[in-house]
């Protein structure tokens, strides 16, 4: 099982980034000491003070519990034919890469490339596959360290967001492109706010629908919004959080999850 990638005290420390609140504000709106706000910020957990600084900081206090103390679980979700993740090693953390095919064509499209697009590779080739993409949600490097690599071992086109530059031949796309692989349908969608161009890739034709969300949103959390945490907030609910709760979201760090387990219990978003 691939761990969550936050914490409650990370999600404390985004919000508070996010919103430009200093421990001194917050301490102040929550009615609690700025040495307890910093305790909370590294892990020293009380409920009082939990359930104090949520709404201060637009989080769901419940949701924000739960983490605390452990009790917050990924969803269970069956192996899906048409989609696999790959979880690798990046300096202190691990990154995720998602291949998705059509089970009747065998026609694939790789979803970044993690740290090690081997065992992709090495996927593909026990599933017959043939490469028709490479789609990247962003150009952060954890993302895209590999990128040589998938590329000489599939000979497959590379897409990239705009204002996601990378090194390399690329084709540059935005918000609203359509692709078809075999008779799967992909969609892109802006969710800027972690980085500039962030896309978000959903995925329609197998027997659940699919969304590949890079560091837009995570299981339970959601990336840094370090260039608009408006903006970051804005488009996971507008452009992921309304596909069907039965969506099946892919991050780019940590664990599976849905639609419907977000929008129920993911502190930024849950109400």
């Amino acid at each position: 099982m691939i761990p969550l990638e936050d914490t409650a005290a990370d999600i404390i420390g985004k919000a508070q980034r996010g919103l430009a609140i200093s421990d001194s504000q917050l301490a102040d709106h929550a009615g609690i000491s700025p040495e307890r706000v910093r305790q909370l910020r590294e892990g020293d957990f009380d409920e009082a003070s939990l359930a104090a600084v949520a709404p201060v900081l637009a989080l769901d206090a419940p949701s924000l519990l739960k983490l605390a103390r452990n009790e917050w679980l990924p969803e269970e979700i069956a192996p899906l034919d048409g989609l696999a993740q790959f979880n690798t090693t990046y300096g202190d953390m691990t990154v995720n890469a998602y291949l998705v095919w059509d089970p009747a064509s065998r026609e694939a499209a790789a979803f970044d490339t993690g740290a090690d697009a081997r065992e992709m590779l090495k996927r593909a080739a026990i599933e017959d596959l043939s490469f028709m993409m490479i789609l990247l949600t962003h150009s952060h490097p954890d993302h895209i360290e590999d990128l040589d690599g998938l590329c000489a071992g599939t000979g497959a086109p590379v897409y990239v967001p705009e204002n996601e530059a990378i090194t390399g031949a690329a084709k540059i796309i935005g918000a609203g492109e359509e692709f078809k692989l075999g008779s799967l349908a992909i969609e892109s969608r802006l969710t800027s706010g972690h980085s500039r161009g962030s896309l978000t890739y959903v995925v329609t034709g197998l027997s659940r629908p699919i969304a590949i969300v890079g560091d837009s949103l995570f299981a339970a959390s959601m990336g840094g919004g370090a260039v608009s945490y408006e903006d970051a907030l804005r488009n996971n609910r507008e452009k992921i959080l309304t596909l069907p709760d039965e969506t099946i979201v892919c991050p780019g760090h940590g664990p599976l999850t849905t639609v419907g387990k977000e929008k129920r219990e993911n502190p930024f978003f849950a109400k």
